[in-house]
């Protein structure tokens, strides 16, 4: 068993990486493991105001669950707000985009598989 307070890892500005536009954007890299060959990633993502990435796919299912603020996930067909305590399916290989609205900061625990990002678009 591990028990990680989040106040404890380190943030890393990932502002300047191409997947990421419209303000900082930090990430802080909660746990990583394999078990049993399969790798899951915890990642605590966290947008200032306005701030998203792009459209992009995952070669695993992706689940976000809203910790803090107001943010926006999206497909191509989709959009929608979400706030604390909710929770995002996304299923392997559908575009998608997520990030804060432009009057609120949002934070998200990513939590994949398998740590690959594949960039699909531009906007």
């Amino acid at each position: 068993m591990k028990i990680i307070n989040i106040s404890s890892v380190e943030p890393n500005d990932v502002s300047m990486d191409p997947l990421f536009f419209g303000g900082k954007v930090t990430t802080q890299a909660v746990f990583e493991e394999d078990y049993n060959a399969q790798k899951i990633q915890v990642m605590m993502v966290n947008f200032a105001p306005g701030a998203r990435n792009k459209p992009h796919t995952h070669t695993t299912p992706q689940i976000l669950i809203v910790t803090e603020g107001k943010g926006l996930v999206a497909t191509r067909d989709q959009e929608h707000i979400v706030t604390p305590g909710m929770i995002v399916f996304v299923p392997k290989g559908e575009e998608h985009w997520h990030g804060a609205t432009k009057d609120s900061a949002f934070s998200h625990l990513s939590i994949l598989g398998e740590p690959h990002i594949f960039k699909t678009g531009k906007q």
